[in-house]
């Protein structure tokens, strides 16, 4: 457990003015840039239909509010010293210009319903969807919207671009469950789309959605001084997260669909933006849907939620691979994020821009690798060349050039950079004493620390205070100076998720780690999760030390399926294997797969499943006990910026 933090001060939790220093590096960037051109502005608001006012949705269950733009209109103004001109400008883009788009005659966008966009292809019948948000809410309140201003249409056939929780999160909103089970209703995906999200999205998910709430601002009110964008999109919907598993997948570049009577040209993009994803032509639109590949900015090459390094290399040469396939053939680009572009030459010459940024940040941060910089001199030093570096649809408001550095190198080389120091560092907290030990003790430290912050020098007190932290995160003095810093770097930051993450750890350490529960996969999610994910997923969560004396061997018949399998836990390692069983188990269970994977998952328990016939249990009945008793919950609300205490200390 952490070290239990109460809240500064009431006079010190207050958020600040933007310093000095901050005022003249956002100058700096206003000098920068060519806010003159609103070229963006103009395809951001190109063929409004309609939207909600206010924007609202509020959940399926309840009436919590999931979603709510309602309280951005600060935006409206000019950009104010606690923001970066350049951020100020791309949030205005997301959240101002909200609502149902023509993209052209018969392809339609709902934009800033969610963070990522849910397109509509008008298909003989009914309506193609292409990437149904996060949440079934802002789904069905994106298919409302279309119904009532273009006409009530049924759902068709759903396309999911990529394995990432913000484009198919929402399918229960459009799609039921039984239909895309029983193929009534086309549900297309890249192959890998199953193993993958279950990977990102459940498997790492608790320690993903924590850092999360830094990335996407979770935790910040809306305003001048706290939440202004994701820079992906307006915000993140806080809804109900569905899952169901495609019933085609695409598995190879140049297949083609014909859904509901619109043809679909597709090529495979796995390994660039996620690890299965695709793009795909409409000939008869003569439109290209970019899925997430290019966006009206610089994408991450590694995510600070966490996430697999990207490929750069990869990235680029599959944009390249769609201009050679499509671009003498289209006539409009649209993606998963942000307002299209129109015109052959227009759509071509952003795809070159977006194609050379990758190849750019890949080339010269290998480059500078191989003269032994490390991945943190690399980043130092790398800038973008001009024709890039004005162009706004390749600025960091959400992947940055520092990241994007860094990714290469740990991509080619790992963490370490050669230097037998880093070989085997102290963790954080014991290398903080030490470290303290030889400044001459906290009290020192955050003295001097004060006069680096009065010379603007907020990278260095963030840097030198996070030691303080981490050996003693009580100190309140301490914690007010870094939380300013941070405020600090956070006003300055052009990255939204920057910005976040600095402005989130400023009210952690005001105001302590935000109260939160266990966290948990949401029926919804378990109910249409395959077997095999949900074993690697108990796997996971396995406490090795409870585990260690343990060997259960326990049959498992599904009565759904008739599948079989023997779930066997030796070595404190969790095996479950297909087509076997052992006489010697202690138990046999007999039940349907939903039920197991409910009663894993904790949305039930043995006992009620017994008395309720739904399971039957040959042999101990207490191998079930024991069963349940090796596995950790996990709090979704551990500490970022202060230190979680190590086993045995």
């Amino acid at each position: 457990m952490a070290e239990e933090v109460s809240p500064l001060a009431e006079a010190q939790r207050a958020a600040r003015p933007a310093t000095d220093a901050t005022r003249r590096m956002q100058a700096r960037v206003r000098e920068s840039l060519p806010f003159e051109d609103r070229a963006a502005f103009d395809n951001a608001r190109r063929g409004f239909i309609a939207s909600l006012d206010p924007l609202t949705i509020r959940h399926y269950r309840s009436d919590r509010v999931v979603y709510d733009l309602s309280r951005m209109g600060f935006l409206e103004a000019q950009a104010p010293d606690t923001v970066n001109p350049s951020l100020w400008r791309q949030a205005q883009l997301n959240a101002l210009y909200h609502g149902l788009f023509e993209v052209v005659p018969g392809i339609y966008q709902v934009r800033s319903f969610d963070i990522a966009n849910m397109t509509l292809i008008r298909g003989d019948t009914g309506w193609v969807v292409i990437d149904p948000l996060t949440s079934r809410e802002a789904s069905a309140a994106a298919l409302a919207l279309a119904n009532e201003h273009l006409g009530e249409r049924p759902v068709a056939a759903v396309i999911i671009t990529h394995s990432h929780i913000d484009h198919y999160g929402g399918v229960l909103g459009v799609v039921s469950a039984e239909d895309a089970a029983a193929g009534r209703v086309p549900v297309v995906a890249p192959a890998g789309f199953v193993e993958e999200s279950m990977s990102e999205n459940v498997m790492a998910g608790n320690v993903m959605s924590r850092r999360a709430t830094y990335m996407y601002g979770n935790l910040l009110r809306p305003g001048e001084q706290g939440f202004v964008s994701t820079g992906l999109g307006a915000a993140l919907s806080m809804g109900s997260v569905g899952f169901v598993v495609p019933n085609d997948l695409v598995h190879e570049t140049g297949e083609t669909r014909v859904l509901d009577g619109v043809a679909v040209e597709f090529q495979m993009t796995p390994g660039t933006e996620a690890p299965a994803e695709m793009v795909f032509y409409f000939p008869a639109f003569r439109a290209l849907c970019m899925s997430e590949i290019t966006s009206h900015h610089q994408h991450n090459l590694y995510t600070p939620r966490g996430a697999q390094v990207r490929d750069a290399l990869a990235w680029s040469a599959q944009i390249q691979e769609s201009i050679d396939r499509f671009g003498e053939r289209l006539e409009v680009h649209f993606a998963s994020h942000h307002w299209p572009t129109w015109g052959q030459a227009a759509v071509v010459d952003y795809l070159e821009r977006q194609r050379d940024l990758y190849k750019f940040i890949h080339d010269q941060s290998l480059r500078l690798a191989n003269h032994g910089y490390n991945m943190d001199e690399i980043a130092e030093q790398l800038e973008l060349p001009p024709e890039l570096a004005r162009d706004f649809s390749s600025r960091g408001y959400y992947g940055t050039l520092n990241h994007g550095a860094k990714a290469v190198y740990v991509k080619y080389l790992g963490h370490f950079d050669g230097n037998p120091a880093n070989l085997n560092p102290h963790p954080p907290t014991a290398s903080a004493h030490r470290y303290l030990e030889f400044m001459g003790g906290a009290d020192a430290v955050v003295e001097k620390a004060g006069a680096s912050y009065a010379a603007g020098d907020y990278r260095w007190v963030a840097q030198v205070l996070n030691h303080v932290m981490m050996a003693y995160p009580s100190h309140a003095a301490a914690r007010a100076l870094l939380a300013d810093a941070y405020e600090q770097l956070g006003y300055q930051a052009e990255s939204a998720p920057w910005r976040n993450f600095y402005l989130c750890g400023a009210l952690e350490l005001r105001q302590g780690v935000p109260a939160g529960s266990a966290q948990q996969v949401s029926a919804d999610v378990a109910d249409n999760m395959p077997l095999d994910d949900l074993f690697k997923v108990m796997a996971v969560r396995l406490n090795a030390d409870t585990a260690r004396d343990v060997h259960l061997a326990i049959n498992l018949h599904f009565t759904d399926s008739g599948q079989r399998r023997l779930l066997e836990v030796r070595r404190s390692v969790l095996h479950a294997f297909p087509d076997r069983r052992s006489d010697v188990a202690q138990a046999t269970l007999e039940l349907s797969s939903k039920n197991f994977k409910r009663l894993l998952l904790g949305a039930a328990t043995g006992v009620s499943l017994v008395t309720s016939g739904e399971l039957k249990v040959t042999g101990d009945l207490g191998a079930l006990a024991t069963l349940g008793g090796l596995f950790d919950t996990f709090d979704r609300r551990f500490p970022i910026v202060t230190p979680r205490q190590m086993p045995g200390s």
